[in-house]
Formats: structure tokens, C-alpha cells, sequence
């Protein structure tokens, strides 16, 4: 399934709309504005939520867990030492976690899981705004690579953690 996520320019907290690829609107991510650290609602487009983000504070490396109906779901950590280009691990229950490597200006992403690529996204095709294509393979689970998408963007471009360990 193909995605296309934008972050809302003018909004009091970090919040996206996920789209189709024909356009129609499929989720929003609802970002607290006045929190301690990232705490994002991953919701469908009548409301219900399908994950919760939250960065998790005092941790050495820049980590992310994902919520999903209260339990915890993905713990999402940028791996550190990584030269000219980022990579992180998505740890989910089971044996298939994901391994996710960006390019050196960090607008690509390729995640894989058990050697074979499961998903993509690029800005490349959309300029200067916080804008990512998203290709998920059939048969993915679709909120968890989006919301690991969202992860990753507070990690690498946010505003706020600049020059604190980026």
C-alpha cells in the first residue's frame, strides 16, 4: 500500500495526516503540544486510536514506544555509532523485529525484516515540507511502519532536539 504522510505546518503540537495513494485521508497523528517529550495519538480518520507514541525520556540512545490498545508494542531506538547515515531497530514481539537504515541526508528509509524489505519512504519527490512517500508490502502491518515513520521523523527533524545528540 502506497502513503503519502505530511506534517501539519501550522499546528500547536506535531501532528500529521497519513493519506492513500488515491488521495483519501486515512489516519491522523494528533502530537500533545504542551508535554514532556513526544506523546502522539495514531488515530484512523473517525477518531478511534490505533497506537500511541511516546519518546521515552532519560534513555541513552533516542528511543520511541508504540502503544497499541495500552500495551506496549514496538520500542523504537536509533542506533548510535553509525556512520554518514542513521539506523535504528524496531523491537515488536515475536522473532521478526525490524532493521531500519537511512541515507546520508536522511529523507530515505528502507526497513527490513528477516533480510527482505517490507517498506520505503522518501522525501525526495516532496521537496522542503515534512513530507514522505510511504510503500508498505502487502501483508504488513500498516499503523506500526506508519507510525515508526513518525518516530523516526521527531528523532532525525525535530526542532527541538537539535545538536542534543542527533
Amino acid at each position: 500500500m502506497r502513503y503519502v504522510m505530511k506534517q501539519k505546518m501550522f499546528s500547536w503540537g506535531d501532528d500529521f495526516v497519513i493519506k492513500d495513494a488515491e488521495g483519501n485521508e486515512r489516519f491522523f497523528v494528533d502530537g500533545r503540544a504542551l508535554s514532556i517529550g513526544h506523546k502522539l495519538s495514531f488515530q484512523d480518520m473517525a477518531g478511534h486510536e490505533q497506537a500511541f507514541i511516546r519518546q521515552r525520556l532519560l534513555a541513552w540512545v533516542p528511543t520511541y514506544e508504540v502503544y497499541r490498545e495500552g500495551q506496549l508494542y514496538a520500542i523504537i531506538k536509533k542506533k548510535l555509532l553509525t556512520f554518514f547515515r542513521c539506523k535504528f531497530t524496531v523491537d515488536v514481539p515475536g522473532p521478526m523485529d525490524f532493521d531500519v537504515q537511512g541515507n546520508f541526508t536522511d529523507h530515505e528509509y528502507t526497513f527490513t525484516c528477516g533480510g527482505s524489505t517490507v517498506a520505503t519512504v522518501s522525501k525526495k519527490w516532496f521537496s522542503w515540507s515534512d513530507t514522505y512517500g510511504v510503500d508498505i508490502a502487502d501483508g504488513q502491518d500498516d499503523v506500526i511502519l506508519l507510525a515508526t515513520t513518525v518516530a523516526i521523523d521527531m528523532i532525525c527533524h525535530d526542532k527541538r532536539h537539535e545538536g542534543a545528540g542527533d
